[in-house]
């Protein structure tokens, strides 16, 4: 096995290279980078200026020595260009960030006068936050409803739960959020839960009892929100797991020797049915953490990687975005190879490095 996970670590090295360099090169290519929109903010601060001028003092706006209106000197294109790293070449810029990634250097971001790396840590603990509860109650509940419809199969309360699994599927997530939004945090209807944050202004002044109140009261929405939408592909996982394993001959006889159904159930086959779905956590994880709750930072307006992640986006943060997803593929695919060792650790019998 040490030979397999030597392979797997290796390997990571040429996927982030290979992923870091195809999204260098979209968004290189993209409009408005920081450089064009740097021009628009002076440019548009002269015509204000200019404006202010004209209306202040009549004629004597041409008093101004700013040059905006008749095009940027070529000094100050080049200073521009230099502040943001585009007076060098794409390859050399590439270069210079997969040196400085090497040593866990992430630059400095644009427009927040903060390094990567502490927007990161910063940001990091709501996401974290939003992304155990949402899988810890995803799990909660597909589980046990999974097993329960795998041992009622074709009940007329599996029929029910799976067509409201059906609908729950169906929703996106951002419509899901928004719907909750509108019905419960003040839009048309009731003001019950807050519109946006996971905290309230006068937090460190509450008590230990009230702030985790306080905190839950906060969570409420989005963790309904990513939620509803996330257990219904774990619960007919765990179903279809569990039927799988109830038509085997081994359950057959375990019935035959005289076992309860629950002994049938919790002493043979749950070990069984529940490796692909434990060995399967990790690879969940990634994707609760990063693209589920994504949108439902946005949305409701917490302070993480998400919403971090789209401002970079949206300003051409280009040291945020690149710096966010070397995090989230690095992480991504550490935990793919956890997965894979869960397998492993669950069922010797399972060999990758004999494969």
């Amino acid at each position: 096995m040490g030979r397999y996970i030597l392979k797997r670590l290796l390997l990571i090295l040429p996927t982030l290279f290979l992923i870091l360099l195809a999204n260098f090169v979209i968004v290189q290519a993209a409009p408005g980078g920081p450089v064009e929109q740097q021009f628009a903010m002076i440019e548009q601060g002269a015509k204000d200026n200019a404006l202010g001028g004209n209306i202040g003092a009549g004629s004597s706006g041409n008093n101004s020595t700013y040059q905006g209106t008749r095009g940027l000197s070529e000094e100050m294109v080049a200073a521009i260009n230099a502040q943001y790293g585009f007076d060098k070449s794409a390859p050399e810029r590439f270069w210079l960030m997969l040196k400085n990634y090497a040593q866990l250097d992430f630059g400095e971001s644009f427009f927040k006068g903060q390094s990567v790396t502490n927007l990161i840590i910063e940001k990091l603990p709501v996401s974290i936050s939003l992304g155990l509860w949402s899988t810890l109650l995803i799990y909660m509940i597909a589980i046990p409803l999974g097993v329960y419809k795998a041992m009622h199969h074709g009940s007329g309360i599996d029929k029910v739960t799976a067509m409201l699994l059906a609908i729950g599927h169906a929703i996106p997530v951002f419509v899901f959020a928004v719907i909750l939004l509108v019905f419960f945090a003040g839009g048309s209807y009731w003001n019950i839960f807050p519109l946006q944050g996971l905290t309230s202004e006068n937090f460190d002044q509450l008590s230990t009892l009230g702030k985790v109140k306080d905190y839950f009261w906060h969570l409420a929405l989005p963790l309904l929100a990513s939620t509803v939408g996330g257990f219904a592909g774990l619960t007919y996982l765990t179903k279809f797991s569990f039927l799988e394993e109830l038509g085997k001959q081994y359950v057959l006889t375990a019935r035959a020797k005289g076992l309860g159904e629950r002994q049938v159930l919790y002493g043979h086959v749950f070990r069984n049915a529940m490796l692909i779905i434990i060995a399967g956590i990790p690879a969940a994880i990634v994707g609760i953490f990063f693209a589920g709750n994504f949108l439902i930072e946005i949305i409701f307006k917490l302070d993480g990687l998400g919403l971090l992640g789209f401002e970079a986006i949206q300003q051409r943060d280009y040291p945020v975005i690149f710096g966010t997803l070397f995090i989230f593929t690095l992480v991504g695919l550490l935990l793919q190879l956890i997965s894979d060792l869960s397998y492993h650790l669950i069922d010797p019998r399972i060999d990758f490095e004999g494969r």
